[in-house]
Formats: structure tokens, C-alpha cells, sequence
């Protein structure tokens, strides 16, 4: 009997300890690359859609980080054309890989997004990047780096990209002077207007996500990421409501919300009209899917494809605190 009840006592503990470990690996903190200075020097490759023509806003945007005093360097291949990725797979990879590998450069800036990203990951090697780790930056396609940076246990950056720089003036933006003070490590904290559909609570994790289309591409494959016990941000842009929809389904079936934290609905921008009206609005939909969750949902947060694009450190810890009238995210140092 003494010894049954100590087999059992064994196995329960065993199994803690596990879910306990568990726990703390998924939340560990981060590598946070060092932050910039004056000097340093940053590469702008193209891992994802073709730059051909492009020339302005990549001028645009070296003009931008020399005026914060920071060296430029483009990746060889960054104006490759290759139908509708800026080079081949091969090309793609092996600028954005010598950029991981070179010591000197301190921060890699994607060009744009589009599609293309998802192609090159599997090309990748992180091993001197973890050795000498630096800030990636950039959004939508770029989600699907941003993944398998997190699964490398590193912090990245949700932000502008070069190409969002074409219209926008450099001296003045809010999100770019957002940006440069992410770069070189200002405290980061936003203070949201609050929204009738938010759903009040107070949450604290890892911040992951980013373009919910990417999100739900890489269900299944070694870079979908995991959640439990974070805090997801999406966004996206020219979507059918009932895409987002089944997007959305697709994640929850795949156990993405069933022990987050917290989310965080940035700017889902350019909706498209199907001919049989959805029955409910953006808001409305994500809230079905959620609620049961009892978990804090802040939504309009300036971030994706909208005019407003401000930055954010995915892997970082941040506190969510929502209300109806308010939410307030603040960013670990």
C-alpha cells in the first residue's frame, strides 16, 4: 500500500515539476540585442517582395538612418528581380543570412513585406546570430521571422519598413520617431483610447504575434509559435471578414488561445465586401471567438497596415491593463 501510494505521489510530482519546467521555458526571458548608438551600422536586405523601381523609399530610408547617425548597408541581392520576390529563394537567403552572421552590423532592416519570407526561413541559421544578436525589424510577411526568432529565444521588432517610409515625412512621423527611440533604447508604454468592444482585465506576458494570415500559415510547421502564457497581437490588411474568421477558428482549434493571456487587435485595414453580409463586424467576431477565454482584448491599437504603425518588441514582457475607456500596455526594460 506504503509503496503504491509513493508510485503515485512520484508520478504526480513528476508531473508538476514538468508543467512547471514547461512553463518556464516557454517564458523565459529573451536575448535583448544591444540597443543602438551613434556609429553603428544597420543592413537593409529584402527577404520577401521585389524592390524593382523602388529605389525612392530605399534612398528614403538610408537618408532616415543617417540622419540618426547610423551607417547603411544593402544586401547585395536587394534589387534582384525575380518576378515577385527581390531575387531568388538562394539570393533572398543569403543576404538576409550574411547580415545574421556579420558581426558589425547591429540591426537589420526588412525592405517590405508582400509575400516571400515563409520561402527562406527554412534556409536560415541562427547560430551566429545567438552569439551576436541584433534587432529585425519589420512587419506582415515579416511575421514569419519574427516567429522563428521567438522559437530562438530573441527578442525582434514590429515596426516600420522601409517601403512604409514612402509617404510619410521622416522628420516629423510619430511612428518613425517611435521607432528610433526603440532602437536606441527608450523605455516603451502606450496609452490606448479605450473602446466599447474592449474586454476589461489586467494580464502580463511575452508579447508575440503579428499579420494574422502569417500567423495561420505557419500552423503546424516548426515555426508556429507557442502561447501559453503571453499576451497576442494581429493585425492584417485586405481581408474578407470571413477569412478573419476562419483564421481565427483555425487558431483556436489549434489550442492557440487556450491559456493566453491577453490580446491585442491592431489595425485590420482595406476590409473587403463579400455579396452575403457576415452578420457581425470585426469586433464582434473576434469577441465570439474569445470571450470564453475570460482574458483581457484591447482593441484599435496603432499597429499594422494602417497610417499609424508604432513599434513594438515581440518577446518582451509587457503589462496589459484594459478598461472601456482606457488601455494602457507597458514594455518591460
Amino acid at each position: 500500500m506504503k509503496l503504491k501510494f509513493g508510485i503515485i505521489f512520484l508520478i504526480l510530482l513528476t508531473t508538476f515539476s514538468f508543467k512547471l519546467s514547461s512553463q518556464t521555458t516557454s517564458n523565459s526571458k529573451l536575448i535583448k540585442p544591444e540597443y543602438l548608438t551613434i556609429g553603428d551600422t544597420v543592413a537593409i536586405v529584402a527577404p520577401s517582395g521585389v524592390l524593382k523601381n523602388y529605389d525612392n523609399y530605399i534612398n528614403k530610408a538610408k537618408e532616415l538612418l543617417n540622419y540618426w547617425g547610423l551607417n547603411v548597408v544593402l544586401g547585395q541581392n536587394t534589387f534582384k528581380d525575380n518576378g515577385h520576390f527581390a531575387g531568388n529563394d538562394q539570393e533572398r537567403s543569403y543576404d538576409f543570412q550574411t547580415a545574421l552572421d556579420d558581426k558589425s552590423i547591429k540591426a537589420i532592416w526588412c525592405a517590405r513585406g508582400g509575400y516571400g519570407a515563409m520561402r527562406v526561413i527554412d534556409n536560415l541559421n541562427f547560430e551566429k546570430y545567438k552569439i551576436n544578436p541584433k534587432w529585425i525589424i519589420g512587419y506582415s510577411d515579416i511575421t514569419a521571422i519574427h516567429n522563428d526568432i521567438h522559437i530562438q529565444k530573441s527578442e525582434s521588432i514590429h515596426g516600420l519598413m522601409c517601403k512604409s517610409l514612402d509617404e510619410l515625412d521622416i522628420y516629423k512621423d510619430e511612428s518613425v520617431k517611435l521607432l528610433k527611440e526603440t532602437l536606441f533604447g527608450k523605455s516603451l508604454s502606450y496609452q490606448i483610447k479605450g473602446n466599447n468592444y474592449n474586454i476589461e482585465g489586467v494580464a502580463s506576458g511575452q508579447l508575440v504575434g503579428g499579420n494574422l494570415t502569417l500567423l495561420h500559415c505557419l500552423l503546424g510547421s516548426k515555426s508556429s509559435i507557442n502561447t501559453e502564457g503571453k499576451i497576442l497581437f494581429i493585425e492584417d490588411l485586405g481581408e474578407y471578414l470571413y477569412h478573419i474568421d476562419r483564421m481565427l477558428y483555425s487558431l483556436k482549434r489549434a489550442g492557440y488561445f487556450d491559456n493566453l493571456n491577453g490580446l491585442i487587435v491592431g489595425d485590420f485595414t482595406d476590409l473587403r465586401k463579400n455579396t452575403t453580409p457576415f452578420g457581425r463586424n470585426l469586433k464582434e467576431l473576434i469577441i465570439d471567438i474569445v470571450e470564453e477565454y475570460q482574458i483581457p482584448v484591447v482593441f484599435n491599437f496603432p499597429a499594422g497596415h494602417g497610417q499609424k504603425n508604432h513599434p513594438m518588441i515581440l518577446g518582451r514582457e509587457i503589462e496589459l491593463n484594459v478598461t472601456k475607456e482606457k488601455a494602457s500596455i507597458v514594455f518591460s526594460d
